[in-house]
């Protein structure tokens, strides 16, 4: 009966720790500074090379040219409504 009592004890101290370690890992993972942090570097991976530092110039290129884009047709757009 007592080794029953200190196995269950044990068990349950081991499965307190194992929760105190995931609230401790949920509550890193939603404050705020990591989340920006994570969307920072997803940003940038986007546009450079983490591993390398290269820029990648096809993404830079394709959002240039979405802007571009965006801006000539609010100027044809302008003229049309004038």
């Amino acid at each position: 009966m007592t080794n029953e009592l200190t196995s269950l004890e044990r068990e349950i101290e081991e499965a307190r720790q194992r929760l105190a370690s995931t609230i401790d890992q949920l509550a890193h993972r939603a404050n705020p500074k990591t989340i920006v942090g994570r969307e920072v570097t997803s940003v940038k991976s986007h546009f450079v090379d983490l591993e390398s530092g290269a820029p990648r110039t096809d993404n830079i290129l394709k959002v240039a040219g979405g802007v571009v884009g965006a801006i000539v047709l609010l100027a044809i757009i302008r003229k049309v409504v004038r």
